[in-house]
């Protein structure tokens, strides 16, 4: 079969796992793309009352937060990003990429993972071990008003000899399920649907009313850790998130809000990680 083919039936497939939610997205699968958040960013999709999602089967330069890279295999990764608007004076969304890893969590859960774990502000964990990443980014300049871009990459079967750059504790999900990895169109669907939904509660009562959920699968509540940004480091317990999932941080002099930066566990001893 050959790429483009392929591709298409990998978006029909999609398209039929969406069942009745299908005519709320437009899927696009391709064969490979420089990144997927990249093409979205810079072509970004009009309004049209649809989610535009693009799919690649393989990315050349696909990206991370904080301008690592992101990789990815064929048939061993699930990589795509999806455009979602927002009304015409709506401030900033806060708390955005803790509703997408939510919605990748609840929806990795149906098909029976275990031992899922959040960590801020844009992770997905399995029993400590990473098994997705997410970057969020905002695209203005809309007329009718402020677009994000999600993109999601998840690991689905790590080549035996992979090594990935800066990177430790990184798992799959065919070990997180003993090898039985659903499809990437059940999975795609099933994301999309999820996020559908709590982007849905989401405009309506904001990352309030799923703080809570983001609480119970918070990988580090009420554990040491350091936060390392660009130019420091601060050391506290992690004391959850606020209405704005912003990380709150308890230090000895008061708890701080943390609003970007790396979050790992602090070894005991306070040695370096």
């Amino acid at each position: 079969m050959s790429a483009t083919h392929a591709t298409a039936a990998l978006r029909s497939a999609t398209i039929a796992h969406l069942g009745a939610q299908a005519p709320h997205f437009v899927i696009d699968w391709v064969d490979e793309c420089v990144s997927t958040n990249t093409a979205l960013m810079e072509n970004t999709p009009a309004d049209d009352g649809r989610v535009h999602v693009l799919a690649a089967e393989r990315q050349s330069a696909g990206r991370g937060r904080r301008g690592r890279q992101w990789q990815s295999w064929p048939d061993g990764s699930l990589t795509f990003s999806s455009v979602w608007h927002f009304a015409r004076g709506t401030p900033a969304p806060a708390g955005l990429s803790l509703v997408a890893g939510l919605a990748v969590a609840q929806a990795l859960e149906r098909f029976g993972v275990v031992g899922l774990q959040l960590k801020w502000p844009n992770d997905v964990l399995v029993n400590d071990e990473k098994l997705v990443g997410i970057l969020v980014e905002l695209s203005t300049g809309h007329a009718r008003g402020l677009a994000a871009v999600i993109g999601i990459g998840i690991n689905l079967r790590l080549p035996p000899d992979v090594r990935i750059e800066a990177q430790t504790g990184v798992t799959d999900l065919a070990r997180a399920l003993d090898g039985d990895v659903p499809s990437r169109p059940a999975l795609l669907a099933a994301i999309l649907a999820e996020l559908e939904r709590l982007c849905a509660t989401y405009a309506s009562g904001g990352f309030p009313a799923l703080k809570e959920a983001w609480e119970q699968r918070n990988a580090f509540a009420e554990l040491p850790v350091r936060i390392c940004g660009d130019h420091t480091a601060l050391e506290g317990i992690c004391a959850g998130v606020d209405d704005d999932g912003a990380l709150l941080l308890r230090t000895d002099t008061g708890v701080q809000r943390i609003l970007a930066g790396d979050v790992s566990l602090r070894p005991l001893g306070g040695e370096a990680p």
